[in-house]
């Protein structure tokens, strides 16, 4: 049975894209369709109803109606007014959700969404001259609204004023106020009314706005906190406040300290809201909808139906199409790469590698995992080969020694005794490299990491190798830099640093030198041994630190050891962090360097 074959259909790759492709390609098709009928619905209502127009216009007038009302009583007849001109929905709520007005049927739910907030005393969507007057519109005039006898006299005075000025030559116009006053107004600005005509007069509070003038004063005395020697707050008469004569932005606190002028206007804005409260509409909540029950919209044509589905099979149809193509070229080399894997391990097979995309990326890689397993299958190999080497020598001497004293052909003397106990301890020796190469393999390799001085370790593995290094006639040299220190195992180090010089001294002919030295390189400790043997070749250099890899093909361990040595310096090393290199020239003796993080020297008072 083919390995596509147990498969179950629903995780196959190429079913699990066309799945993917269908999905995405329904998606697409629905959410433009959706998009299109909503901008083309939204375009048409703001086309037919101008929405955002007809809702300012709306919000404005009850603005207004706030503005000259104590409640809202009587709103209903301005609400269906306004529903009825611009066809939408009206409804306003109190704060709590009681519903004042609504256009609408009754019991038909409210929009989601509140539109704004009906409150003439905090506004600034009133679009008519005087709407930035401190937030409250201007409308709302409450206790300045003049009584018909003042409003005759104050336009009397302001037809005065307007036949005054042209008399000298000044062309002006009137309009009467929300408040019932008439304001004259010079077409070339205040500064070219004559000062003939400029008496003050018109501009003077009648009864009801200085009745109103002195509410408001008491009002902004407590909060300004000061007053003027006869106990008039600061801005005097306040006639600036009146409306339709001035501007207590910029005329009422234009002459008081700096320092004042923003807590003047605070006091002001806080106090004309205050006087005006009763005389307005609570707060009211605003909602705006569509008259009727149903969202606008437009009912699709069955023609433009049809197109619709026939452009999403289109799209469908195109989608699988390409997905299959796609899915047959994806899986083609998967499944190649799935039969090659399944093969046993002996054959390590191959496979082509045909694109350049990830799955020729996938296929290259296998082929060096492939390549991998068949050279660590090799070393392997290799490696039960020279264990089985390594250790048949010292067991034969050991046991043809044992049978021929056994036979009584020799008798036991210290010679024979000390030959059988170096036998055994090179095979001690070969056992735990053995077993340290086997504790780094499983990762149970245990560090006791304490301050370590270089000089010292350095010191103490030449003498460790120092009556060997006599006996050959091998010189033993050391240059250290003084304070350097490691963070490392004492132990393992001068194990690593003992099986350099070792190997050194192997392969060090006699009056040769071996030189041990150490030096600081930025954040590094650099640890070298070198000699002046034979050297090692080229292409036998990138092998030196393998395990029972030796440059003699003889194998002889008078000369080449148990070929373990350098294999655990490269461990041991590796394990504190750290890496190990060698570097050589035939004929002109070798050098390996150990590089590990150098720690500052610890404090004398330090345990």
């Amino acid at each position: 049975m083919s390995p596509s074959s147990r498969i179950p259909w629903h995780k196959s790759l190429s079913v699990r894209l066309l799945l993917t492709s269908v999905t995405i390609a329904v998606l697409s098709v629905g959410a433009t369709a959706w998009l299109a009928v909503q901008t083309t619905t939204h375009a048409l209502q703001e086309e037919r109803g101008q929405v955002l127009s007809d809702d300012n216009d709306i919000l404005r007038q009850l603005s207004g109606f706030a503005a000259t009302h104590p409640s809202w009583d009587g709103v209903q007849t301005t609400v269906r007014h306004l529903s009825r001109a611009t066809g939408r929905r009206i409804a306003l709520t109190t704060e709590t959700g009681y519903v004042i007005v609504d256009s609408a049927a009754p019991a038909t739910a409210l929009p989601a969404r509140a539109s704004a907030a009906v409150e003439p005393l905090n506004t600034d969507t009133y679009t008519e001259p005087g709407a930035q007057l401190s937030g409250v519109d201007p409308r709302a005039v409450g206790p300045y609204l003049l009584p018909p006898a003042e409003r005759t006299q104050v336009k009397t005075l302001a037809e005065k004023r307007l036949a005054c000025m042209r008399r000298y030559g000044t062309n002006g116009s009137s309009r009467q106020m929300p408040s019932g006053r008439t304001v004259v107004t010079a077409d070339d600005g205040p500064a070219s009314v004559p000062l003939e005509c400029a008496d003050g007069v018109l501009n003077t509070p009648t009864r009801t706005e200085q009745k109103a003038l002195d509410e408001l004063n008491a009002l902004i005395a407590p909060c300004l906190g000061h007053t003027t020697a006869q106990g008039v707050p600061v801005f005097g008469s306040a006639i600036d406040l009146v409306p339709g004569i001035g501007n207590p932005a910029t005329d009422g606190i234009r002459w008081l300290a700096a320092s004042d002028r923003q807590k003047a206007q605070s006091c002001v804005d806080s106090a004309r809201r205050e006087q005006l409260a009763p005389y307005v509409a609570p707060r009211a909540t605003l909602y705006l909808g569509s008259l009727d029950r149903q969202a606008a919209g437009f009912d699709l044509s069955p023609a433009n139906k049809s197109k619709i589905v026939g452009v999403t099979g289109l799209v469908l149809a195109v989608t699988v199409a390409i997905t299959a193509v796609v899915a047959i070229r994806l899986v083609r080399p998967l499944r190649a790469l799935t039969a090659a894997a399944q093969q046993p391990p002996q054959q390590h097979v191959r496979v082509a590698v045909t694109t350049r995309d990830e799955t020729g990326y996938l296929a290259a890689a296998f082929n060096d995992l492939t390549a991998r397993r068949e050279q660590l299958e090799a070393q392997r190999k290799a490696m039960v080969s020279d264990i089985a080497h390594e250790l048949r020598t010292p067991l034969t001497n050991i046991r043809g020694w044992l049978e021929v004293t056994r036979d009584g052909l020799l008798d036991p003397d210290p010679d024979l005794i000390a030959s059988l106990h170096d036998e055994a301890v090179l095979l001690q020796h070969i056992i735990d490299d053995l077993q340290d190469l086997a504790a780094v393999d499983a990762g149970t390799l245990t560090l006791h990491l304490e301050p370590v001085a270089v000089d010292q370790l350095i010191a103490q593995v030449v003498a460790a190798h120092s009556a060997r290094a006599e006996a050959e006639g091998i010189r033993l040299r050391t240059h250290t830099e003084p304070g350097l220190w490691l963070e490392a195992d004492p132990g393992r180090m001068r194990q690593s640093l003992g099986n350099l010089v070792s190997n050194a001294l192997r392969h060090t002919p006699a009056n040769g030198t071996v030189t041990l030295t150490a030096r600081q390189s930025d954040e590094l400790a650099v640890l070298t041994v070198q000699d002046t043997g034979s050297g090692i070749t080229p292409e036998d250099l990138p092998h030196v630190f393998e395990r029972f890899w030796r440059a003699e093909k003889s194998r002889s361990r008078r000369t080449g050891g148990s070929g373990l040595g350098l294999s655990i310096v490269r461990q041991f090393v590796e394990a504190h962090g750290g890496t190990v290199t060698a570097r050589s020239e035939p004929g002109a003796g070798a050098v390996f360097a150990i590089r590990l993080s150098r720690r500052k020297e610890p404090d004398s008072d330090s345990p």
